[in-house]
């Protein structure tokens, strides 16, 4: 169980943060970067479960906790000692990443295919879910990249690649089973 009793600890006052196994390293290190993004992409989904109802913020909730262990599985590298830590680090699954696709497939069995590209709007939870894809997709970017360099887990590389994925489907549910989404029109502005 965490607690904090304390917010701030002037231990990043130098520009260094603590790892989820205690070594420090600066603050703008990949590693930080990447689970940072998955926080911000967190965040994005806390907006879009203000628009959100039912089954779709049940599915946002579970997300946003499968975020978090995204973070705690980032933020702790040394994956080849997992069996030497004092406790067994959180890492993301492969069940995570197939419950995501398993609602993909279940939202997109409700929708027309796609015939055009379609822009980031019509609803509010569409927008919001717009957003989420876009902040999604930069965290995983920014995971894979860091994989170029430090061991990452395959399954967070996944899970995010299945969330982008989630996040557009999920806008096209909001949209009206996709009857408003809104279509790109090649040109329409020349």
């Amino acid at each position: 169980m965490v607690v904090l009793n304390k917010i701030y600890t002037k231990t990043g006052d130098a520009g260094e943060t603590a790892l989820g196994n205690g070594a420090r390293v600066a603050k703008h290190s990949m590693r930080v970067t990447a689970y940072g993004t998955v926080d911000e992409a967190n965040a994005t989904v806390g907006l879009a479960r203000l628009h959100a109802s039912g089954d779709m913020d049940g599915q946002l909730a579970a997300i946003q906790n499968d975020l978090f262990d995204l973070g705690a599985d980032l933020c702790r590298p040394d994956m080849e000692k997992d069996a030497e830590a004092e406790y067994a680090p959180l890492r993301m699954t492969t069940a995570q990443v197939e419950r995501l696709e398993t609602q993909i497939d279940a939202m997109n069995d409700a929708l027309e295919p796609l015939r055009s590209f379609i822009l980031p709007g019509g609803s509010a939870l569409a927008a919001q879910l717009h957003l989420c894809r876009t902040v999604s997709r930069r965290a995983e970017r920014l995971t894979v990249e860091l994989a170029t360099m430090e061991s990452v887990n395959e399954a967070a590389v996944k899970y995010l690649n299945r969330l982008s994925d989630w996040f557009f489907v999920a806008s096209r549910i909001a949209n009206n089973d996709g009857k408003n989404d809104v279509l790109w029109v090649p040109g329409a502005n020349r």
